[in-house]
């Protein structure tokens, strides 16, 4: 419901050639307890008038020099699109013709000249209400959309957050440690963007790449964690994991989970088609495969293992670029040494704790040692 002081604190343009006519209008708008009107005689100057003043109610007059009434309503239109405001016509042509031609035009009601107050002022109080209650409306529906996107965004940052923690799982069963799926991630987004994938592409990657191992779940422990080199028939086991996570992440509708699914499909092809599962060949392999395989080895190479050191970065690039063609698709490798310097401060902002490592490492072998003992 709209209060008293609402109705009050409308703000009221008069555009009318007549200066009696706005004298007689204004007096009777204060007398009824109106005090912000603004009033202006040129019709050329009533888009610049509207615009700065924000009107809640329009008095318009159909007969003046320069632009008629009509073309004001249609200037007026034109300018604020579908935002409702109202416009009262002041006009000593009651016909239908006339009425007929400003309702098209725009206009919200008529007031006859001469005017009589008694007529007008409700018509006044009117039209205000409408346009406040608009603007309540308005106001309302930006409410309720701000908090469906905040709710969509909480929903948006709860998935994400457990595509993380499940891409996490799945490396901590593989003896990786610390943060290398959030940096493997971050890597991934930061080459898509020097190769040239759009903001939105480069952000899907961010959070589909972490599952890039996930079908590392369907492989039994004794031969995930396997201390020694795999014999030929746990390694075509474990040659199946690509699938295996395609599997599980296919079918889906969001974006993220459908290029996690292409991840995960083919992010242990290799460019020269010695790969797998379907020893894929240079641009055979998708993109975005491409971009996991490289990132993937080359966090891999920096981070510590129970069986080994980390590497340097300058030893991980030399890596890549060794099986540049081999491995890994030659154009991506340059754009990755190329934003070399942008990839070591990833690896420094995510970098693993010596504390976190020494309790992965701990959760590692205790899992391992029982993993042999069960087998």
């Amino acid at each position: 419901m709209t209060t008293d002081l609402e109705y009050k604190s409308a703000k009221i343009l008069i555009i009318d050639d007549e200066k009696g006519n706005i004298k007689v209008l204004s007096r009777l708008l204060r007398n009824a307890g109106y005090d912000k009107i603004l009033a202006i005689t040129d019709s050329r100057e009533a888009l610049t008038a509207f615009n700065g003043f924000q009107p809640d109610l329009t008095i318009l007059d159909l007969n003046m020099p320069h632009l008629n009434g009509l073309e004001v309503i249609t200037l007026l239109n034109k300018a604020m699109g579908n935002v409702y405001f109202p416009i009262l016509v002041l006009t000593a042509q009651i016909d239908k013709e006339t009425r007929v031609s400003a309702l098209e035009a725009g206009a919200s009601d008529f007031i006859q000249k001469p005017m009589d107050p008694f007529e007008a002022l409700p018509r006044i109080k009117n039209l205000i209400e409408i346009c406040l209650l608009h603007k309540k409306i308005s106001y309302q529906n930006y409410i309720l959309e701000q908090k469906v996107m905040d709710r969509t965004q909480q929903l948006e940052e709860s998935r994400l957050e457990v595509i993380l923690r499940l891409g996490r799982a799945v490396e901590y069963r593989d003896n990786e440690t610390g943060q290398h799926v959030v940096r493997m991630s971050h890597l991934c987004a930061q080459l898509g963007n020097e190769i040239g994938m759009s903001e939105r592409d480069c952000q899907i990657l961010l959070h589909a790449s972490p599952l890039h191992d996930v079908g590392k779940i369907g492989i039994p422990d004794r031969i995930l964690l396997k201390p020694g080199k795999l014999n030929e028939e746990d390694w075509e086991i474990m040659k199946m994991h690509p699938e295996i996570g395609a599997e599980l992440l296919s079918g889906s509708s969001s974006h993220t989970m459908q290029m996690a699914e292409i991840i995960a499909l083919n992010h242990q092809e290799r460019w020269d088609g010695s790969g797998y599962p379907k020893q894929l060949k240079g641009t055979e392999i998708p993109l975005e495969g491409r971009i996991a395989a490289l990132c993937d080895v080359f966090d891999a190479l920096l981070s510590e293992r129970p069986y080994k050191k980390a590497n340097t970065i300058e030893n991980a690039m030399a890596f890549l670029e060794e099986k540049s063609g081999l491995f890994f698709d030659p154009e991506l490798v340059t754009a990755f040494k190329k934003a070399l310097p942008k990839m070591r401060r990833i690896v420094e902002q995510f970098k693993d704790h010596p504390e976190e490592i020494n309790d992965s490492l701990k959760i590692i072998r205790l899992v391992q040692h029982n993993a042999v003992k069960a087998s």
